[in-house]
């Protein structure tokens, strides 16, 4: 096996035209991880910001861009306890990773890796780790998406619902019971979103989303939002809340500064969470998969639950797979495929 891999590379922060295709030594695994061949690599809106030199990698994790990746496993310390499904050599996985993505091999914790389901094929697998592992802990862990004192499911708002964490909160929320509500920027991306299970999906350009939400919900509002946009979003998430909802923030595409209606916080009895996922430890991460494993894992299995394919771009393609990331052209998820 060659010491050298081909990987994209980034020599220096800015625009896509920064990235291209490179050699990198190929990383050897430590304790507890393992070295993937990579055939497929998931292309995420952290990537850009990192790749603008606003999301640097956690210290110690690689580099090279890249937080997900479906492939075989071809060496590693496969004795380790965290080898909770029993991975050998040539297993087929889907690996979350914190940084390292972007090449033809690379490492990954045994506790951050799953099994590719057996219906899925590996761009779909590839999709999958970023978004879901990202899903489960902010909408399902710390918002506590669930079911009411009376046994009705809990309503879920997510906003960008043609994005790969929408396409995710969306299929997800929706195999497990719960009435979801969208929105995103255009009539193509609603019905898109709807395809994939949407209850009802709003044009953010051409309709004012708290007003449909309540209206929908007559009066009462949803008990979760997933919000990616911050910004002057905050207070408009707070108007189409029920009482005790919760708000969970992991991105602010919309600003980072907003005014909050406190008084309607207040008298709501709402809760807002906010939070990041790479810079999280091992054990963490590996709590989500397991979670993943035993909840979301069957129905993929089952077929219940079938990602959409993602568009797939080759090594060479990668500015433009970017661009169109940041253009919002894109519909769901994008990956790059290596073999």
């Amino acid at each position: 096996m060659s010491e050298l891999m081909q990987c994209i590379r980034l020599d220096r922060y800015g625009a896509a035209e920064e990235m291209y295709v490179g050699e990198a030594p190929r990383p050897v695994p430590g304790p507890g991880e393992v070295l993937i061949k990579v055939h497929v690599s998931g292309v995420n809106r952290p990537d850009v910001s990192q790749r603008e030199g606003n999301y640097p990698p956690p210290p110690g994790a690689s580099e090279l861009m890249g937080l997900e990746l479906a492939g075989e496993i071809v060496g590693g310390d496969l004795e380790h306890a965290d080898n909770r499904h029993g991975f050998t050599l040539g297993s087929r996985v889907c690996a979350l990773v914190a940084g390292g993505g972007y090449a033809q091999y690379c490492v990954a914790p045994l506790a951050q890796c799953l099994p590719v389901p057996a219906a899925l094929t590996m761009e779909q697998a590839a999709s999958l780790p970023e978004t879901y592992f990202t899903v489960w802990t902010n909408v399902f862990d710390r918002a506590r998406l669930g079911t009411k004192p009376c046994g009705t499911p809990e309503t879920l708002l997510v906003h960008g619902g043609a994005s790969g964490i929408g396409v995710a909160a969306i299929q997800i929320a929706k195999a497990l019971g719960h009435r979801v509500f969208t929105t995103a920027g255009s009539d193509e991306k609603c019905a898109y979103a709807r395809e994939l299970g949407a209850d009802t999906a709003i044009n953010y350009r051409t309709s004012d989303f708290v007003a449909v939400v309540n209206d929908l919900t007559e009066g009462k509002g949803v008990d979760v939002v997933l919000d990616i946009v911050a910004g002057d979003y905050i207070n408009r998430n707070i108007q189409c809340l029920a009482f005790d909802g919760r708000l969970s923030m992991i991105a602010v595409l919309g600003g980072q500064v907003a005014e909050m209606d406190l008084l309607t916080f207040l008298f709501k009895r709402l809760t807002m969470t906010a939070s990041t996922l790479r810079a999280r430890p091992v054990e963490f991460k590996g709590a989500i998969a397991d979670s993943l494993y035993q909840r979301v894992w069957p129905l993929l299995e089952s077929g219940t639950l079938s990602p959409p394919a993602p568009r797939v771009f080759e090594p060479a393609e990668i500015v433009l797979a970017h661009q169109q990331m940041e253009g919002a052209e894109l519909l769901g998820k994008a990956v790059i495929r290596w073999t």
